[in-house]
C-alpha cells in the first residue's frame, strides 16, 4: 500500500466516527424538538451535512486508490447512512490498514512475495 492510499483510508476512518456522532445527535435533536421546545435541528443538520459530504469524498477517493470490489465500497457506503455505522466503519478500516501494514512489512523483509 503507497502512503497515498494510507492516507486516503486515514481520512475516512477520520471522518467515520464524527460523521457517526453527529448522525446520532442530530437524532436526538429531532427527537427533542418534537418533545419539548429545544430546537437545534438546524445547526446540527448543517454540521452533520457536512460530515457527511466529506465522508462521501473520502470515501470515494478510498474507493478509487484502493480498487475496492463493488460489494466492499457499497459496505463502506451504507455503514454511512446508518446512524452507528460509522463505528463500524472506523473499525473495519482500522483493521484493513493494519493488514495492509503487517502485508507491507512483510513484502518489504522478503517473507512473503506478494
Amino acid at each position: 500500500m503507497d502512503l497515498k492510499t494510507a492516507a486516503a483510508l486515514r481520512r475516512l476512518r477520520l471522518v467515520s466516527v464524527p460523521e457517526a456522532v453527529s448522525f446520532l445527535i442530530l437524532l436526538l435533536c429531532s427527537v427533542l424538538k418534537r418533545t419539548t421546545e429545544f430546537d437545534a435541528v438546524r445547526p446540527m443538520g448543517m454540521i452533520h451535512g457536512v460530515l457527511f459530504i466529506l465522508y462521501v469524498i473520502f470515501w470515494a477517493d478510498a474507493w478509487n486508490r484502493t480498487k475496492w470490489p463493488k460489494k466492499t465500497a457499497a459496505l463502506y457506503f451504507v455503514l454511512s447512512v446508518l446512524p452507528a455505522g460509522g463505528f463500524f466503519a472506523e473499525r473495519k478500516l482500522k483493521r484493513e490498514a493494519e493488514n495492509a501494514v503487517i502485508a507491507s512489512r512483510a513484502r518489504n523483509e522478503g517473507i512473503v512475495n506478494a
